[in-house]
Protein backbone atom coordinates (compact mmCIF):
# COMPACT_ATOMS: atom_id res chain seq x y z
CA UNK A 1 0.00 0.00 0.00
CA UNK A 2 0.69 3.70 -0.19
CA UNK A 3 1.00 5.34 3.10
CA UNK A 4 -0.95 8.48 3.92
CA UNK A 5 0.05 11.41 4.48
CA UNK A 6 -1.19 11.04 8.03
CA UNK A 7 0.48 7.60 8.40
CA UNK A 8 3.55 9.15 7.12
CA UNK A 9 4.35 10.93 9.55
CA UNK A 10 2.86 9.17 12.90
CA UNK A 11 6.16 6.27 11.10
CA UNK A 12 8.48 8.80 12.71
CA UNK A 13 10.06 9.26 15.90
CA UNK A 14 9.43 6.73 19.11
CA UNK A 15 7.90 4.03 18.84
CA UNK A 16 6.52 2.91 21.91
CA UNK A 17 5.95 -1.07 22.65
CA UNK A 18 3.96 -2.16 25.49
CA UNK A 19 5.13 -4.33 28.07
CA UNK A 20 3.78 -7.58 28.85
CA UNK A 21 1.55 -6.24 31.65
CA UNK A 22 -1.96 -8.55 32.77
CA UNK A 23 -3.67 -5.85 33.83
CA UNK A 24 -5.64 -3.61 31.45
CA UNK A 25 -6.10 -0.28 33.45
CA UNK A 26 -2.32 -0.43 34.01
CA UNK A 27 -1.21 -0.90 30.70
CA UNK A 28 -3.90 2.20 29.23
CA UNK A 29 -2.32 4.09 32.30
CA UNK A 30 1.08 3.41 30.96
CA UNK A 31 0.09 4.22 26.79
CA UNK A 32 -1.49 7.50 28.01
CA UNK A 33 1.56 8.88 29.98
CA UNK A 34 3.43 7.89 26.60
CA UNK A 35 0.85 9.54 24.20
CA UNK A 36 1.33 12.59 26.68
CA UNK A 37 4.76 13.03 26.29
CA UNK A 38 4.28 12.76 21.85
CA UNK A 39 3.97 9.33 21.37
CA UNK A 40 2.26 8.68 17.36
CA UNK A 41 2.49 5.20 17.27
CA UNK A 42 2.05 2.86 19.82
CA UNK A 43 2.98 -1.22 19.11
CA UNK A 44 0.42 -3.41 21.55
CA UNK A 45 2.71 -6.68 22.56
CA UNK A 46 2.01 -9.19 25.08
CA UNK A 47 3.20 -12.07 24.85
CA UNK A 48 1.41 -13.51 28.00
CA UNK A 49 -2.25 -12.23 27.45
CA UNK A 50 -4.94 -14.93 26.97
CA UNK A 51 -7.00 -14.34 23.94
CA UNK A 52 -9.89 -12.64 25.62
CA UNK A 53 -7.49 -10.32 27.90
CA UNK A 54 -5.27 -9.16 24.84
CA UNK A 55 -8.61 -8.25 22.56
CA UNK A 56 -9.48 -6.39 25.32
CA UNK A 57 -6.11 -4.60 25.88
CA UNK A 58 -5.91 -3.57 22.51
CA UNK A 59 -9.58 -2.42 21.90
CA UNK A 60 -8.93 -0.40 24.84
CA UNK A 61 -5.91 0.61 23.66
CA UNK A 62 -6.97 1.32 20.11
CA UNK A 63 -9.51 4.01 21.76
CA UNK A 64 -6.60 5.62 23.83
CA UNK A 65 -4.86 6.00 20.62
CA UNK A 66 -7.42 7.72 18.20
CA UNK A 67 -8.56 10.22 21.07
CA UNK A 68 -4.78 11.25 21.00
CA UNK A 69 -4.28 11.47 17.46
CA UNK A 70 -1.76 8.81 17.27
CA UNK A 71 -1.48 4.82 15.52
CA UNK A 72 -2.02 1.43 17.12
CA UNK A 73 -0.26 -1.39 15.39
CA UNK A 74 -0.70 -4.90 17.24
CA UNK A 75 1.50 -7.43 17.17
CA UNK A 76 1.97 -10.88 15.81
CA UNK A 77 -2.10 -11.13 15.33
CA UNK A 78 -3.45 -9.63 12.00
CA UNK A 79 -6.98 -11.28 13.04
CA UNK A 80 -7.49 -8.93 15.93
CA UNK A 81 -6.38 -6.05 13.83
CA UNK A 82 -9.05 -7.01 11.43
CA UNK A 83 -11.60 -7.37 13.95
CA UNK A 84 -11.21 -4.09 16.39
CA UNK A 85 -10.03 -1.79 13.25
CA UNK A 86 -6.53 -1.43 14.41
CA UNK A 87 -3.79 0.94 12.70
CA UNK A 88 -1.64 -1.82 11.92
CA UNK A 89 0.14 -5.22 12.20
CA UNK A 90 3.85 -6.42 13.21
CA UNK A 91 4.79 -9.49 12.34
CA UNK A 92 8.26 -11.65 12.89
CA UNK A 93 9.79 -14.33 10.95
CA UNK A 94 7.22 -17.38 12.86
CA UNK A 95 3.74 -14.71 12.28
CA UNK A 96 3.42 -15.95 8.14
CA UNK A 97 5.07 -13.17 6.78
CA UNK A 98 3.91 -9.90 5.20
CA UNK A 99 1.32 -11.26 2.47
CA UNK A 100 -0.52 -13.02 4.74
CA UNK A 101 -0.64 -10.53 7.18
CA UNK A 102 -2.08 -8.04 4.21
CA UNK A 103 -4.56 -10.73 2.94
CA UNK A 104 -6.03 -10.52 6.76
CA UNK A 105 -5.73 -6.93 7.29
CA UNK A 106 -6.76 -5.28 4.09
CA UNK A 107 -4.58 -2.93 1.81
CA UNK A 108 -5.35 0.32 4.36
CA UNK A 109 -3.53 -0.75 7.34
CA UNK A 110 0.40 -0.70 8.33
CA UNK A 111 1.80 -3.86 7.73
CA UNK A 112 5.36 -3.74 9.83
CA UNK A 113 7.90 -6.19 9.54
CA UNK A 114 10.98 -7.92 11.45
CA UNK A 115 13.97 -8.10 9.59
CA UNK A 116 16.65 -8.96 12.41
CA UNK A 117 19.70 -8.41 11.04
CA UNK A 118 18.89 -9.81 7.29
CA UNK A 119 18.63 -7.07 4.20
CA UNK A 120 17.16 -10.12 2.28
CA UNK A 121 14.16 -10.21 4.22
CA UNK A 122 13.64 -7.33 3.73
CA UNK A 123 13.86 -7.15 0.69
CA UNK A 124 11.21 -10.01 0.65
CA UNK A 125 8.81 -8.13 2.99
CA UNK A 126 9.02 -4.98 1.13
CA UNK A 127 8.39 -7.03 -1.90
CA UNK A 128 5.11 -8.60 -0.50
CA UNK A 129 3.34 -5.15 0.52
CA UNK A 130 5.76 -4.54 3.80
CA UNK A 131 4.93 -0.80 4.62
CA UNK A 132 8.14 -0.32 7.27
CA UNK A 133 11.22 -3.13 8.13
CA UNK A 134 12.57 -3.28 11.51
CA UNK A 135 16.05 -4.46 12.31
CA UNK A 136 17.78 -5.59 15.41
CA UNK A 137 19.10 -6.10 18.39
CA UNK A 138 20.60 -2.90 17.92
CA UNK A 139 22.16 -3.07 21.19
CA UNK A 140 21.45 -6.04 24.31
CA UNK A 141 18.46 -6.24 25.05
CA UNK A 142 16.64 -7.97 28.13
CA UNK A 143 13.27 -8.49 26.80
CA UNK A 144 15.22 -10.54 24.30
CA UNK A 145 18.44 -11.41 25.40
CA UNK A 146 19.28 -13.91 23.20
CA UNK A 147 18.47 -11.88 20.18
CA UNK A 148 20.96 -11.82 16.97
CA UNK A 149 23.03 -8.43 16.69
CA UNK A 150 22.55 -6.18 14.38
CA UNK A 151 24.97 -3.39 13.05
CA UNK A 152 24.55 -0.09 12.69
CA UNK A 153 25.57 0.02 8.90
CA UNK A 154 22.38 -2.30 8.17
CA UNK A 155 20.13 0.79 9.00
CA UNK A 156 21.91 3.02 6.54
CA UNK A 157 22.09 0.55 4.04
CA UNK A 158 18.07 -0.23 4.39
CA UNK A 159 17.36 3.43 4.29
CA UNK A 160 19.02 3.80 0.97
CA UNK A 161 17.69 0.86 -0.73
CA UNK A 162 14.00 0.41 0.41
CA UNK A 163 11.55 3.47 -0.08
CA UNK A 164 9.71 2.83 3.10
CA UNK A 165 10.08 3.43 6.89
CA UNK A 166 12.94 2.06 9.02
CA UNK A 167 12.68 0.78 12.55
CA UNK A 168 15.41 -0.13 15.04
CA UNK A 169 14.84 -2.36 17.70
CA UNK A 170 16.96 -3.86 20.59
CA UNK A 171 17.97 -2.47 23.49
CA UNK A 172 17.49 1.41 22.55
CA UNK A 173 18.24 3.78 25.55
CA UNK A 174 18.08 7.69 25.18
CA UNK A 175 21.79 8.00 25.46
CA UNK A 176 22.26 5.25 22.52
CA UNK A 177 19.59 6.37 20.04
CA UNK A 178 21.32 9.29 18.77
CA UNK A 179 23.54 6.62 16.82
CA UNK A 180 20.69 5.66 15.29
CA UNK A 181 19.37 8.26 14.30
CA UNK A 182 22.58 9.28 12.96
CA UNK A 183 22.89 6.11 10.77
CA UNK A 184 19.36 6.64 9.44
CA UNK A 185 16.26 5.06 11.26
CA UNK A 186 13.00 6.78 10.86
CA UNK A 187 11.57 5.44 14.11
CA UNK A 188 13.46 3.26 17.60
CA UNK A 189 11.18 1.12 18.57
CA UNK A 190 11.69 1.18 23.02
CA UNK A 191 9.94 -1.06 25.71
CA UNK A 192 12.25 -0.92 29.25
CA UNK A 193 13.66 2.36 28.77
CA UNK A 194 10.20 4.43 27.91
CA UNK A 195 7.98 2.37 30.24
CA UNK A 196 10.65 1.53 33.12
CA UNK A 197 11.11 5.50 33.55
CA UNK A 198 10.32 7.48 36.33
CA UNK A 199 8.75 9.80 33.69
CA UNK A 200 7.17 8.56 31.10
CA UNK A 201 5.49 11.68 29.33
CA UNK A 202 9.39 13.24 29.96
CA UNK A 203 11.15 10.13 28.37
CA UNK A 204 8.95 9.92 25.51
CA UNK A 205 9.12 13.82 25.03
CA UNK A 206 13.22 13.65 24.92
CA UNK A 207 13.13 11.03 22.54
CA UNK A 208 10.89 12.77 20.51
CA UNK A 209 13.29 15.71 20.65
CA UNK A 210 16.15 13.85 19.39
CA UNK A 211 13.96 13.13 16.50
CA UNK A 212 12.98 16.68 16.15
CA UNK A 213 16.66 17.50 16.13
CA UNK A 214 17.90 15.52 13.50
CA UNK A 215 15.01 17.12 11.07
CA UNK A 216 15.67 20.13 11.55
CA UNK A 217 19.51 19.63 10.69
CA UNK A 218 18.81 17.60 7.65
Amino acid sequence: MSLSPTQQACLRGLYAVTPDDPLLPRMSALVNEALAGGVKVVQYRNKFAPPPLFRAQAAELLRICRAAGALLIVNDNPEIVADIGADGVHVGREDGGAARARAIVGPDRIVGVSCYDDLSIAAEAVAAGADYIAFGAMFPSTVKPGAVAAPLSLLTEARTRFKVPVCAIGGIKLDNVQSLIDAGTDMAAVITDLFDAQDIAAQAGAYQELFKVSVSRA
